[in-house]
């Protein structure tokens, strides 16, 4: 594994930090909090006027083609930044949902409108009673002639009333995987946003389906694909999650390192108290191994290497670098880094946040558990 960015990957980091502080600063991130629609337009506008909407989308579809090293580099600074948008939902997740399950019809609708920013398609997974799991998914979709009629209710579907569809994971069968995938109006009739109110004041919707017709063309791929296809597209997300997630790290762990020089306690800055040294240079090693752990993961993707080990290592690995990261830095900066007016608070609210979405610890620790246990000894 070359260890070593291009000239291009550098730029490519540039750019994207540019971009993030002109229209997504900390003070943009704030005024987004808990924000119906939850993403700044003019940022949005900015990432697909750079073709950053369409990074890892193929040409064919007006997308730009790269691989995920250059997604990890992007997402690594939108971690940095906080960066508020439906990208990794709808240029990752539904896009790579499209390319594999997708009718041609499907993808030339979807993918090019996707790859350019006017279409945001969020996908809906999580329900109430339910894991990460096939056996968690008991929304239905029940035969009606030439339509299926979805009846179920969805938690923590992201950025749903900005989005144009909706990618519904539904039970269609007795089976545990029989789980399709459809696109689904958030506008037809029978479907019900409610906004969700989270730690990290992200943009969260309950779904509620009632009722809802849609027609059989809308469904992703043929009949019972939808579960391994939705599986390995998130295997694949993890990868640019844990960038994400490290990406917060270094960030919050530059500023209290920042801060533990600048403030003085008994005539010395708090970073000449041993103690407080030593949990930042555990901060720093864990950032440091972590960003390796990520960019591996990555360049596996990229090079069509497994990651059934590598992206849940990567994800849990990141995740817990961030998490534990922050919240030593609560500690540095004391009472004050509770309140409001600090920028940590707001990294040590989303690190819990990003930890627990898409797949929690406990489901990456079986992940990885199974591929350590499938070794022969």
């Amino acid at each position: 594994m070359d260890l070593e960015f291009s000239e291009e990957q550098h730029m490519l980091r540039d750019l994207v930090r540019g971009v993030c502080g002109t229209y997504a600063s900390l003070d943009t991130v704030r005024a987004m909090e808990d924000d119906p629609i939850g993403y700044p337009k003019e940022f949005w506008a900015q990432l697909a006027a750079l073709d950053l909407t369409g990074l890892m989308i193929p040409e064919e579809y007006g997308g730009s083609g790269m691989t995920a090293l250059e997604g990890a580099v992007v997402y690594e600074e939108l971690g940095r930044a906080l960066a508020p948008s439906p990208h990794f939902v709808s240029a990752v997740v539904a896009a790579g949902l499209f390319l594999r399950l997708g009718s041609d019809r499907q993808k030339q609708h979807w993918l090019p409108a996707i790859a350019t920013g006017e279409a945001i398609v969020t996908t809906a997974s999580l329900e109430p009673n339910g894991g990460f799991g096939p056996r968690g998914v008991q929304t239905t979709a029940t035969v009606d002639g030439d339509h299926f009629v979805l009846d179920g209710t969805k938690w923590h579907v992201p950025f749903a009333a900005a989005a144009h569809q909706l990618v519904v994971l539904a039970r269609t069968g007795p089976s545990p995987t029989d789980v399709d995938l459809f696109v689904v109006d958030p506008a037809a009739p029978g479907v019900t946003l409610t906004q969700h109110f989270s730690l990290a004041s992200d943009c969260q919707y309950q779904v509620h389906l009632a009722g809802v017709r849609v027609p059989a063309a809308d469904r992703l791929g043929e009949s019972g694909s939808g579960w391994a296809a939705w599986e390995a597209v998130r295997l694949e997300g993890l990868v640019f999650l844990a960038a994400q997630a490290i990406g917060g790290a270094g960030y919050a762990l530059e500023i209290t390192v920042q801060y533990a020089k600048d403030r003085q306690q008994f005539d010395k800055p708090l970073g000449a108290f041993q103690a407080i040294s030593h949990y930042l240079a555990d901060a720093a090693t864990e950032v440091n191994g972590g960003r390796i752990l990520v960019y591996e993961a990555a360049w596996a993707l990229a090079n069509h290497a497994p990651i059934d080990a590598l992206a849940p290592m990567a994800k849990l690995f990141a995740g817990q670098t961030f998490r534990n990261g922050t919240a030593m830095a609560q500690q540095v900066f004391g009472g004050v880094g509770f309140t409001l007016d600090y920028d940590i608070q707001l990294y040590f609210r989303r690190a819990k946040t990003l930890q627990v979405a898409w797949l929690d610890d406990v489901a990456l620790r079986e992940m990885v558990a199974a591929t350590v246990l499938d070794q022969p000894a």
